[in-house]
């Protein structure tokens, strides 16, 4: 292969390729041509084909460049190009299909695994069975620790049952201790302090309370309200509160009610009254006509019906007055002796 100088043609810029040998030479077993004539080509044909053979010069420059195999022996370059174009398709394909046989060949561990021997299936039951049972047997060492545990629970709680009984017998009987020493103080002060009459001790309070209220009083302290028994206690009773309220008048609460019924009058011990001391309105002066109508500020008792059922002494002459049970009075107690 030579190649030639370029030429200066107007409007082409590639250079012309010259072959060797020339395909209107070579290739025409005639001696004169393809035409019949000399073997020298035609000026007009070898103008005709300037564009073609400078085709094909680009081409064999780019077939040099990319290293690719030499033209035919026809030297026809667009076959060859083509050619190596069909090959390269050809290996392409070849190669897709070598992937496409790598894509379905499968892999060692996406194959099917062996089906399971009714050994293996026995050897996983006993397994199984193994693991289970071992689970059971820890609920049962559970269980038993929680009935142990149970077991001492309640062995505890039983004890402070009976440490609670034991105690709440002890704060019972310290209870009772303490309201006898209560009972018993009250006695002694009552009798130190009050007016000691035969086996009896009578002790004023200064304090304001209902008569249901003054005998709770009294009970704490061993006695009761005042309950004199004759009239002997009555009169010992009543120079002891003179002397105690003088110079004032004060009711006082005795131990003598008729709640159970209009006009019976009982102690609080529930024994009947054997005698009284009611008010009485003053007598009028010798000479002058008794008034019909009772005086106003001191009426004869008792007056106040079911309205008034238990009885206060006045602290000056000792009569019996009937009054509403939820005043409020002072009140003397008694105490056995």
């Amino acid at each position: 292969m030579e190649m030639g100088s370029s030429r200066g043609e107007p409007g082409l810029g590639a250079p012309h390729v010259w072959l060797s040998p020339s395909p209107w030479t070579s290739s025409d077993p005639s001696p004169c041509g393809p035409e019949g004539g000399s073997g020298h080509t035609p000026p007009g044909r070898h103008e005709s084909n300037a564009p073609r053979l400078r085709i094909a010069g680009t081409q064999l420059h780019l077939q040099e460049a990319l290293g690719l195999p030499a033209v035919r022996g026809d030297g026809n370059l667009e076959g060859t190009l083509e050619d190596k174009g069909a090959w390269g398709t050809e290996e392409d394909g070849q190669g897709e299909g070598e992937e496409e046989e790598e894509e379905a060949t499968p892999t060692p561990s996406s194959g099917p695994s062996p089906s399971p021997t009714p050994e293996d299936t026995v050897t996983y039951i006993l397994g199984r069975l193994a693991g289970l049972d071992a689970g059971l047997h820890q609920l049962h060492v559970r269980l038993h620790v929680l009935d142990t545990r149970v077991v001492e629970l309640t062995r505890g709680l039983r004890q402070l049952r009976e440490a609670a009984g034991d105690t709440r017998d002890a704060v019972q009987a310290l209870q009772e201790a303490q309201s006898r020493a209560d009972r018993e103080h009250g006695r002694l002060e009552g009798c130190l302090k009050g007016l000691r009459l035969g086996h009896k001790c009578f002790l004023l309070s200064r304090d304001f309370e209902a008569q249901a209220a003054a005998q709770a009083r009294c009970a704490a302290r061993g006695g009761s309200l005042a309950q004199p028994a004759d009239r002997q206690q009555m009169e010992a009773l009543t120079r002891y509160l003179r002397a105690a309220l003088a110079p004032y008048n004060w009711p006082v609460w005795l131990g003598v009610h008729d709640r159970r019924a209009e006009g019976l009058y009982l102690f609080e011990n529930g024994q009947r009254v054997s005698f009284f001391a009611w008010h009485r309105a003053p007598h009028p002066e010798p000479g002058t006509e008794p008034s019909a109508a009772p005086h106003p500020l001191s009426p004869n008792q008792p007056n106040g019906g079911a309205l008034e059922n238990c009885v206060a002494q006045a602290s000056d002459d000792g009569s019996w007055w009937d009054h509403d049970c939820e005043r409020r009075l002072y009140y003397v107690c008694e105490f056995p002796f």
